[in-house]
């Protein structure tokens, strides 16, 4: 007697396979501002992550013979952050199952970690602004030359960032640096060895100044009506991103539609860790000309 062949057997493991192998490789290399920050996890049976953040302390001169009287006070904070669902869905036909092919739902894959990978750098690309205290590098209608690129490399220096620090911002921004530094001949520096992860390497301007590289990413959108955009010069310790549960797969047959449905979810949460780390650089990022 011939075995009964169902949606949960054959084809469709190797399309799970081919799409989830897809998603996680598309989104892993399609999220810079994820992958140049802080990660952390949250254990089984928590609900948030607390970081502590001590102040800022004093050294003082010494005298031989003489007892040390004053104290420092740790002045610690606590940064605490959570996480939240976010997922999609995808429809596979018996009919697209039947038919298998991989190049196809390798394109799947690759629309569903282009989603995830989106969502995720937003999220992140979202908390630009509230570094620094809210103040601005940078202004509308300014664009990012090489003189206000290297003036926001030393105000984050002189204003102690640490580091090390990177810049992310709009291609369009970085298009008038990229024609200065390509004519004062500092262009194609290579990447300093913090960054050198395969998942940010293909963002890298090849711009770096003062040791700072500056990194492109076209999820940063205007402000407003206005023609600028926010992005930012940071440590990697300013800002945080947190997980919970990692991604998650489940299959749900539906017999009328004839289809099995391909639910993903991720727990995760972007949070800033120390606004004293990081600024908010607001610089043009309208279209450019390529006809000039």
């Amino acid at each position: 007697m011939a075995s009964t062949q169902t949606a949960n057997t054959g084809n469709l493991g190797s399309i799970q396979r081919t799409v989830i192998s897809q998603m996680r490789y598309t989104e892993e290399h399609n999220m810079p501002v994820v992958n140049l920050i802080e990660k952390f996890t949250l254990r089984k049976g928590e609900k948030q992550i607390d970081i502590p953040k001590a102040g800022t302390m004093t050294a003082l001169d010494l005298t031989d013979g003489i007892d040390m009287t004053d104290s420092e006070d740790i002045e610690a904070t606590v940064v605490s952050a959570t996480t939240a669902e976010v997922g999609l869905k995808v429809i596979i036909t018996d009919k697209l199952a039947r038919q298998f092919n991989q190049d196809v739902f390798g394109v799947v894959g690759r629309q569903m970690g282009d989603a995830m990978a989106r969502k995720k750098d937003t999220d992140a690309i979202a908390l630009f602004s509230a570094l620094n205290g809210g103040t601005d590098f940078g202004a509308d209608n300014a664009n990012l030359s090489y003189a206000n690129a290297s003036a926001s490399v030393a105000k984050a220096k002189a204003a102690k960032f640490g580091g090390p620090l990177f810049v992310v911002h709009h291609p369009n921004a970085l298009y008038t640096l990229s024609k200065d530094t390509a004519q004062i001949g500092t262009a194609g520096a290579q990447l300093p060895d913090a960054f050198k992860q395969s998942q940010v390497q293909n963002f890298y301007t090849g711009i770096r100044i003062n040791q700072v590289p500056f990194f492109e990413d076209g999820n940063i959108e205007k402000v407003g009506t206005t023609a600028s955009g926010i992005g930012v010069i940071a440590n990697k310790r300013a800002l945080g991103h947190v997980s919970s549960q990692a991604r998650r797969v489940e299959r749900q047959r539906d017999a009328s539609l004839r289809a099995v449905e391909m639910v993903i979810t991720e727990d995760y949460g972007m949070f800033e860790v120390d606004d004293t780390l990081g600024a908010p650089m607001r610089f043009e990022i309208g279209d450019v000309t390529t006809s000039a």
